[in-house]
């Protein structure tokens, strides 16, 4: 079947990339399936690695002396970056459709950020917050107003990891509000120290065998046919309803709204699916938050900075956070967050008790008043939205080709942030899982996301389902996609045969 690039959807080129020294420079549409809710390989990676008889003895020491904590999905050392592609240190190039879990949202070493950095290293590399404010800290903040979602967000605190901006969020809100629960969803992720992990549930990995955890948190069901049991093609307005009847029932029965601080949420379920929130569920939880005087946490640390086609994807529903958290994209690779609240709240905060060694480090910091000045000079989010129609089109293709059908359940995201989602014979609640597959192959996800990576591409899946997400730099050319596209097409294919 012909799609709209004119390649053989049902081609395959056989033979996996050749390896190369050489780094190839790369230069929303709120989307949805027919199948799935409309407004549109893992960071557990132990299933599948990708081999390479690796001599480097300083590779052979590290992974010797390496946590066994850590996983990772390739083999070897990775030595450059440029654009859309890595380079490993034997040789193998790949086209990276994980951008490092979207962090590198400009491509690996974007010119104008990098030189920031290092510019920036030859003038000041530290200038601890609690003793010295820096320049590049108030350009950030100066860069990023205009950007906010809302314009009562202009307070600014920078850390350095999401996880960490989630805990600065969570504390944020039990100050304002002198209450004390949290109210998140099931499938979030929202990082792995101990409040965040609290937060989040999307596996049980991460905080398997250390509890009790943070206490405080109730969780309800996201608007998801998977959470609900229900079939793909049940209206989103089905799903938000009873996701907010639950809600209600939650006030009611476990968290009376007295003692409930804030309610937690990603825009877009990352870890839990790539599953975009409808509009109406985000405006209804906005309602409950006002009713009650409960904060509102945006989490946008990974569907932020034009991932999904809008500088933050909360701007589709036009709900106001209380609190705003954002990191990855917002440094292309140089560790940085920021949590953005009202002054009329943050004021309520007694000087010290936010703060970090290496909060709102002046080199990153520098690096993300770049990145916001590449957006601007280079069009991101207008190639973001033209890249995200051809991804799309190709990938629901796949989807309608009768051959796969059978196998492929959804495809949905919005903008970059991308997901496919494969039927399975069993799984978690295979047995009252309306969806579930018995003649559909084992692990498709895991098994398509190493071929692709066999085929000169890295790419991951994500959730407790069968998912492969796709996460390309925002910058990304036509070709280039097309070439992602193509492998990940040959891979699917290629599964299916297998069985």
């Amino acid at each position: 079947m012909l799609c709209r690039w004119g390649i053989l959807a049902a081609h395959s080129r056989g033979s996996a990339i050749k390896a190369t020294r050489r780094c190839a420079k790369a230069a929303p549409i709120w989307a949805c399936s027919s199948t799935s809710i409309c407004p549109a390989v893992s960071t557990t990676p132990s299933r599948h690695v990708a081999t390479a008889a690796s001599g480097d003895p300083l590779y052979n020491f590290a992974i010797r002396h390496i946590t066994k904590g850590l996983g990772r999905i390739t083999e070897g050392l990775m030595v450059k970056g440029n654009g859309s592609y890595v380079l490993y240190e034997d040789g193998r190039k790949f086209l990276d459709f994980t951008c490092g879990i979207g962090v590198t949202n400009l491509g690996h070493c974007h010119p104008k950020v990098s030189a920031a950095a290092a510019n920036q290293c030859m003038n000041l590399v530290h200038s601890q917050c609690s003793i010295a404010l820096h320049e590049p800290y108030a350009r950030l903040i100066e860069k990023l107003l205009p950007k906010m979602p809302h314009p009562s967000l202009d307070s600014f605190f920078f850390w350095n990891s999401g996880s960490e901006a989630v805990e600065a969020s969570l504390k944020m809100a039990r100050v304002f509000t002198g209450r004390q629960n949290i109210i998140t969803m099931q499938g979030a992720y929202h990082g792995r120290t101990f409040g965040a992990m609290a937060v989040t549930k999307s596996k049980t990995i991460y905080s398997q065998g250390v509890a009790p955890l943070m206490p405080g948190v109730f969780s309800i069901p996201f608007p998801f046919w998977h959470q609900q049991s229900v079939s793909p093609s049940t209206d989103t307005s089905v799903l938000v309803d009873q996701s907010l009847y639950q809600l209600e029932l939650l006030l009611a029965q476990q968290s009376a709204p007295q003692d409930t601080a804030a309610i937690i949420i990603e825009p877009v379920l990352g870890e839990g699916g790539y599953v975009p929130a409808p509009p109406k569920f985000l405006q209804g939880l906005r309602k409950i938050c006002d009713k009650h005087d409960i904060m509102l946490i945006i989490d946008e640390v990974q569907s932020g900075f034009g991932r999904t086609g809008k500088f933050f994807a909360i701007e589709y529903s036009g709900v106001k956070p209380d609190i705003l958290v954002m990191a990855k994209g917002l440094a292309n690779g140089f560790p940085l967050s920021g949590i953005v609240s009202r002054k009329k709240l943050t004021d309520k905060l007694n000087p010290g008790s936010m703060g970090g060694t290496y909060a709102g480090n002046v080199v990153s910091c520098a690096a993300a008043v770049a990145v916001a000045d590449a957006f601007q000079e280079e069009n991101i989010l207008e190639n973001v939205q033209d890249r995200s129609r051809e991804i799309f089109e190709y990938l629901n293709t796949l989807k309608s080709d009768s051959t796969l059908a059978p196998y492929i359940l959804d495809v949905r995201g919005a903008g970059l942030m991308v997901a496919v989602e494969f039927a399975s014979p069993s799984g978690h609640g295979a047995a009252f899982d309306p969806v579930t597959t018995s003649s559909c192959p084992k692990d498709v996800a895991s098994r398509v996301a190493k071929k692709c990576i066999e085929k000169g591409m890295i790419i991951l899946t994500t959730s407790v389902y069968e998912v492969v997400r796709f996460i390309p730099p925002l910058n990304i050319t036509t070709e280039d996609l097309r070439k992602g596209c193509q492998i990940f097409g040959e891979a699917v294919r290629e599964v299916i045969r297998e069985g």
